[in-house]
């Protein structure tokens, strides 16, 4: 018996791992000391009351002989008409026309952003930003894949664009960004497009975030003109509806996109068939819930919740002019580290000294050097404490 080489070249935690670890070891040593975590993107908002009443009303159905289900619907790959119906409902209001067949669901965009990889050769390259959320990175560590970087920094706003003279078949991008919270604008995207149609490439499109996103910057690869032939896009109710501990998300693959004559949709859909048995009907049905008129409205309210703890951590690194992006957009905030201090040197002293816990950008990749996130799924007590004590500690660097 031999296990897989390409795992042992994985770094060996995975970072939320690390982090999590080195706060409880400074919790367990220092137990009179309040710890705030600004760090692992947790929500901390409970659930819609729309969700939580679909979710009771699905809960007696299953008591019922009559109305229980077992196993979901394989011809949408196990997705319910009601939450494949609100999904395409919530798509058509962005002008994004799409088939019931072409929405698989899932238990969340981290697992589908890794178990598509199945479909692929190894030989295929894979091109990542850097910083990065570090799911794109290892998965493709794991399969053997050839990893390749594109520089997000200050310069580009994190937003980096494709280099022409740089080939790749895999493409990842995320809009409104993992860690950074920056977002494209509709030129971005459109120079990505382009260039994976020239490239013959495909593009895996993370949308977990979007709907944090303000004005009129596109919530979904499919706004832009040519992506029904080079993407697929994820999505995710865990930040979006506070799904983090219920689980469900989606994938969008259209029936147009193929590679090597073959449906990427049909490989998906006989890839699911065989590997999983779907999400709960309890769970599906509260999904459904999301993406109605009141469903969005109340939503909107826990986002917006979020939003303005952003604005609080914004307003305090604006007082002591650090630079930083993201919060707008996003829930993530991603600081410059103060005083030149590395990504975990501050983290370190900010644990010490604040009381606070963040993430630290090297985690992410090469160009999160010397950078920091922060997420803003705190409570807002916890957020104004957090950057209370964040200012008091800066003031004295």
């Amino acid at each position: 018996m031999k296990i897989n080489q390409n795992f042992l070249n994985l770094q060996g935690s995975y970072l939320f791992s690390t982090v999590g670890a080195k706060c409880a070891t400074y919790r367990a040593e220092h137990p009179d000391r309040e710890v705030i975590k600004l760090s692992i993107g947790d929500v901390t908002r409970p659930l819609a009351p729309i969700v939580v009443d679909a979710m009771k009303r699905a809960a007696d159905e299953m008591a019922d002989a009559a109305t229980f289900k077992g196993y979901g619907p394989d011809a949408t790959c196990y997705g319910y008409e009601q939450l494949i119906g609100s999904i395409r409902a919530h798509y058509a209001r962005r002008g994004v026309v799409l088939a019931s067949d072409e929405i698989f669901i899932s238990d969340g965009a981290k697992s589908d952003l890794s178990n598509i990889l199945d479909l692929f050769s190894a030989d295929n390259t894979v091109l990542v930003p850097d910083p990065v959320y570090p799911v794109y990175v290892d998965t493709n560590i794991m399969a053997g894949r050839r990893i390749l970087y594109a520089d997000a920094n200050r310069e580009n706003d994190f937003l980096p664009l494709p280099d022409p003279e740089v080939h790749a078949d895999i493409i990842y991008i995320c809009s409104p960004n993992n860690p950074t919270g920056a977002a494209y604008q509709r030129e971005g995207l459109k120079a990505w497009v382009d260039y994976a149609l020239r490239e013959d490439a495909l593009i895996l499109y993370d949308a977990a975030y979007e709907a944090f996103l303000e004005g009129d910057l596109p919530h979904s690869i499919f706004e832009i003109e040519g992506a029904r032939d080079c993407a697929v896009e994820v999505c995710s109710y865990s930040k979006t509806a506070g799904f983090t501990g219920v689980r469900c998300g989606y994938t969008v693959i259209p029936s147009t996109l193929k590679r090597e004559g073959v449906s990427i949709g049909k490989l998906w859909a006989r890839r699911q068939s065989t590997k999983f048995n779907g999400v709960s009907y309890i769970t599906q049905m509260g999904a459904a819930a999301v993406f109605t008129e009141e469903g969005e409205r109340q939503i909107r309210e826990n986002i917006a919740y979020y939003k303005r703890n952003a604005q609080t951590i914004g307003r305090m690194l604006d007082a002591h002019g650090i630079y930083y992006t993201g919060g707008k957009h996003s829930p993530y905030i991603w600081m410059q580290c103060p005083a030149g201090m590395k990504s975990w040197e501050f983290f370190d002293l900010l644990l010490e000294n604040a009381n606070v816990v963040g993430t630290p950008g090297s985690g992410f990749g090469k160009n999160g050097e010397g950078f920091f996130r922060l997420t803003a799924f705190a409570t807002a007590e916890n957020t104004e404490k957090a950057c209370a004590r964040m200012g008091d500690y800066i003031k004295t660097l």
